[in-house]
């Protein structure tokens, strides 16, 4: 009985299945589709006459043909991977009705749901399993998965970006470099190498030899030493993987590699970045150790193993000191690379250089020799790792002799000179570091050495002038990032309080500032596009700010190489820049001497508009008035603050001993100080409110007073773009607010539109020094005089008296 009911119900289902696809219009639409059948047309026997039309041939297709989905209109979805588990589960729901429903083998529906939820949850745990064996194997892999090129050239990345086309990078095919530093310049976009990459890399990464590299700057010298250094680290791992059989235990990985010292820690930051950048597709660490930063917190880094390391002179030498034992143990050292050298050299500049290189293993020991030491020394270094270390030196300006090299040959016989010579030139620095005499001098410095696309000029002025010309520059030609140069930190803070004054938002950047300052300064002066940045020569070494337009030369550098590296933080890479050198009387004798290094005679004039400097001097008369009575203020609150500090902290109990005459006094010049100090305020906001115009500047005629070679420039960019609105380019948008006359051309446009140039004739300059210093004398030695004089008529009257 219990049989013939399932074979009822079993057949009633049927006939519903069939009554509903009847009815369904896309069975119909499917089944006048001209199908192939499956069975046999000529069936004799009949053998599956039976199952014809029926849907009880159960378990799939007894045959399959390959149609094309665009000839019938059919869209077949693709598989969506990330909801399978919720399909597999929405599968096992239907599957849990429908055998309620039917009631298999007459069971409750209570039993079937207990079974099924045990298998579920068989099946879950097998899943695991197998989860988990597959991790590890995809962990086993990952690290070949790395070192593998990439055979495509669009390259696909993590967020779905693809890389830019090799033939646009073909130049780089000559330096060989390997795949994945390929990938990674292709991703960076340097389409080509800059002529000191060219000559450097091949040199360093593929013969081994050590290298004196000098070129002008903003071109590419930190790739130039850091390509060798990944290439060589990537050959090696390439070559231990294949040789060794257990490359684990021969890994260079844990070893320091590579020692870059960098004299300022913007640069060592900066070039960190850099090969950070270069390294993003190879397990290599770069760490930086520079001054600023808390110790402990750089130790807790080294003990990661980084391979390369970049740091500063001081910060190194402390943590050596220290018995950092990643740092102490150079046995591995590789690189040795010194970038700015001529920096390094300089008198009375990092002492600590010197402690540095006599730490570092002799180099010149043959090979055969040192190898037995090498072995009991460390087990875990490889015989690729073996080479003699090579030295990398580079700089922007570099004077060698002529037997440099007998030098470097005399002195690797030698021992190591006594720790009593210092480090007085780039040749000695050389020779003490283990430069061997076959090293490759690459010298790409024009004759001018400043960069090509760089023009120079300079404003005559008197010094107390100077913060008038600079506003000037800074308000007129006010586009595009600008850095002022000062040799002084006193001048830094003088200049940088009066422009706030004046309503200009600057950075400030000088060795006395600490770390975290310093790096805040600077990434808000690299975000800001017309960002101004006042600096000492803290920031004239190797950093690289994109589009710096100007340079200003407040105070004239000690130095012609100081001058180059200042005037080397813009036209780098190619691009356009200007500096403007401001002279008074005083730089005269400097300004020559910079004349005769560089072998120039033509400077450019930088034009001036000299109708704008009456409102000038007016705006610059009020903030210096603000700024001495702010000054003052501050003075004396610095001055009560650190006495009752001092007084607090011994328990001194300090009273007042003036009158009370004198403290009504004192309150009545605060109030008279502070009123002035509001009205002065007051007239320097109402003139700041207004756009800087010449004194000639009709409001009712344009060109009322002659149309100068800024406003023609300025007029013919308004009319470019009136045409451009009238096209249709920015309709809707409302137009940008245009002062005739004022910040609408840069100081490179206007150099170049009206800028005059002047011979420079050193004796000339050198006779007005010379008659300068001689009118001093003469006034000092009549001041004395005078002196004498007044003290020998009072002793006369003094004894006359008596």
């Amino acid at each position: 009985m219990e049989a013939a009911t399932v074979a009822t119900s079993s057949q009633r289902k049927l006939k519903r299945k069939r009554t509903l696809a009847k009815s369904d219009p896309e069975f119909d639409r499917l089944n006048s589709l001209p199908w192939n059948s499956s069975l046999p047309q000529n069936d004799d026997d009949g053998a599956f006459s039976i199952f014809i039309g029926s849907n009880e041939l159960e378990g799939g297709f007894l045959s399959l043909e390959e149609i094309d989905e665009a000839e019938y209109g059919l869209n077949i979805p693709e598989p969506e991977y990330g909801k399978r588990k919720t399909k597999k589960k929405s599968v096992q729901d239907e599957d849990v009705k429908k055998q309620q429903q039917d009631g298999v083998g007459g069971a409750s529906s209570d039993e079937v749901e207990a079974e099924l939820d045990e298998s579920v949850k068989a099946k879950e745990k097998k899943k695991k399993k197998k989860k988990k064996k597959k991790t590890k194997k995809k962990d086993a892999t990952e690290d070949q998965k790395v070192e593998q090129p990439d055979a495509d050239a669009n390259v696909k990345d993590g967020n779905g970006e693809e890389d830019n086309d090799e033939t646009e990078y073909y130049a780089w095919n000559e330096l060989r470099l390997h795949p994945l530093l390929m990938k990674a310049i292709c991703k960076l976009g340097f389409k080509e190498p800059t002529p000191i990459q060219k000559a450097c890399i091949p040199a360093a990464a593929h013969q081994g030899k050590d290298v004196v590299g000098a070129a002008e700057t903003g071109s590419g010298k930190t790739l130039a030493f850091g390509l060798p250094i990944l290439q060589r680290l990537l050959e090696e791992r390439d070559k231990d993987a294949n040789v060794v059989e257990e490359p684990e235990k021969y890994s260079s990985k844990g070893v320091l590699r590579a020692l870059i010292i960098a004299p300022t820690r913007e640069l060592a930051l900066q070039v960190t970045d850099h090969l950070k950048a270069v390294a993003k597709y190879i397990n290599v660490r770069v760490t930086p150790i520079v001054g600023g930063i808390l110790a402990e917190k750089q130790e807790r880094l080294l003990k990661a193993k980084p391979e390369i390391v970049v740091g500063t002179p001081g910060r190194l030498w402390e943590l050596m000191s220290a018995g950092e034992k990643h740092l102490v143990e150079l046995h591995s050292l590789s690189f040795f690379v010194l970038d700015e050298a001529d920096r390094m050299v300089q008198s009375g500049h990092f002492k600590e250089l010197q402690s540095i290189i006599d730490m570092l293993p002799m180099s010149n020991i043959s090979t055969e020799d040192n190898s037995q030491n090498v072995q009991k020394s460390c087990v875990t270094v490889s015989s690729y790792q073996r080479k003699k270390r090579q030295t990398l030196v580079f700089s922007a300006t570099i004077a060698l002799s002529s037997d440099f090299r007998k030098k470097l040959k005399h002195g690797s016989i030698q021992k190591k000179q006594s720790s009593t010579e210092g480090l007085n030139s780039i040749e000695t620095l050389s020779e003490r570091a283990g430069m061997r005499s076959n090293a490759a001098i690459i010298d790409l410095t024009n004759p001018s050495i400043l960069a090509a696309k760089l023009e120079e000029s300079f404003i005559e002025c008197r010094e107390e002038d100077k913060d008038a010309y600079l506003y000037y520059i800074l308000t007129v030609h006010g586009q595009g990032r600008t850095i002022v140069f000062c040799t002084s930190i006193a001048a830094l803070r003088h200049i940088s309080s009066i422009l706030r004054i004046l309503g200009i938002n600057v950075w400030t950047l000088h060795a006395q500032m600490q770390q975290r300052a310093r790096l805040k300064a600077f990434d808000r002066f690299r975000g800001n596009e017309n960002g101004i940045l006042v600096a000492t020569d803290v920031a004239a070494r190797g950093l690289d700010i994109p589009d710096v337009r100007t340079v200003v030369h407040y105070q004239l550098p000690h130095s012609a190489e100081v001058y180059v590296h200042r005037s080397g933080r813009t036209a780098r890479a190619s691009a356009e820049g200007c500096s403007i050198a401001l002279i008074s009387t005083r730089d005269t004798s400097k300004f020559a001497s910079l004349c005769k290094s560089f072998s120039k005679d033509n400077f450019q004039r930088f034009p001036l508009e000299n109708s704008f400097m009456p409102e000038v001097l007016k705006r610059l008369s009020l903030a210096r008035q603000i700024d001495k009575i702010t000054r003052k203020d501050s003075q004396v609150k610095a001055e009560k603050s650190w006495f009752d500090r001092n007084a607090s902290s011994v328990e001194l109990v300090t009273e007042n001993y003036d009158s009370e005459e004198e403290q009504v006094n004192k309150q009545k010049q605060m109030k008279v100080s502070s009123r002035q100090l509001k009205k002065l305020q007051e007239e320097l906001n109402m003139l700041i409110s207004r756009p800087l115009e010449s004194k000639s500047f009709s409001h009712r005629y344009l060109a009322g007073a002659g149309v100068t070679p800024l406003m023609q420039e300025q007029l013919q960019q308004l009319a470019r773009q009136k045409l451009s609105d009238h096209q249709g380019s920015s309709l809707g948008k409302k137009g940008k607010l245009v002062v005739i006359g004022q910040d609408c051309m840069d100081a490179l446009q206007a150099l170049r539109s009206a800028g005059e140039e002047v011979r420079m004739n050193i004796k000339d300059l050198a006779g007005k020094q010379r008659n300068v210093e001689t009118l001093k004398r003469k006034r000092k030695e009549e001041k004395k005089r005078s002196r004498d004089q007044r003290r020998k008529q009072k002793k006369k009257l003094k004894y006359g008296d008596e």
